[in-house]
């Protein structure tokens, strides 16, 4: 099988964030556009790979892997050299799957629905992120003491997350934009060279 990684990409989605992260792991991939304004996204062709028709999507040694977090984490593991994930039996894995997960589990909902004006559920437990104000608080708690989410480390949960944040800044989503510990991290993350080689496409 080839180590070439097929990546199915428009740069106005997700995937711009495993752009990035292909570039930061020196992965070899091949980009496949897919043109949204054509429905490319819902042909059969690409159903037939990715039945949601979403993108980020990546073909790997025979194997599709879909949804965000999920490929940059297999991008990680998959190219260790880069050393954009802490070892298996490292203590710093959990808080490297900690902030992953909290990027799709977490961040990513409550986001939506502050965007979209969705009203609070009363109860703050019924949903796993709580509530916009409560991931915002852990985040910026988390970023403190910087300058990376594991510290003096970057990682690939940087790439998600950072992403995330700055494209919520983008979007102007409050309490982002205008708080230094936001605003630093996310100059940080911009001025890498593979953040800068894959911006705006």
């Amino acid at each position: 099988m080839t180590e070439e990684i097929v990546f199915y990409h428009n740069p106005r989605s997700r995937s711009q964030m495993v752009h990035w992260m292909l570039e930061e792991a020196g992965a070899p991939y091949r980009i496949v556009p897919i043109d949204f304004e054509k429905g490319e996204h819902k042909a059969p062709a690409f159903l037939a790979i990715n039945p949601m028709g979403k993108l980020p999507t990546i073909v790997h040694r025979g194997v599709v892997v879909t949804e965000t977090a999920a490929i940059i984490a297999y991008i990680a593991d998959n190219f260790p050299e880069a050393g954009l994930a802490p070892e298996p039996t490292d203590a710093g894995r959990g808080a490297y799957y900690r902030w992953l997960f909290f990027g799709a589990g977490c961040f990513e909902p409550a986001l939506i629905d502050k965007m979209m004006k969705r009203p609070e559920v009363e109860r703050k437990a019924a949903v796993g992120w709580g509530s916009y104000d409560d991931v915002l608080a852990t985040l910026k708690k988390a970023l403190a003491d910087g300058p990376y989410l594991l510290g003096e480390t970057f990682s690939a949960a940087d790439v998600y997350v950072g992403s995330e944040i700055r494209f919520a800044m983008m979007f102007g989503a409050p309490g982002l934009k205008g708080e230094k510990v936001f605003d630093d991290y996310v100059a940080r993350l911009s001025a890498r060279p593979a953040a800068q080689r894959t911006a705006g496409g």
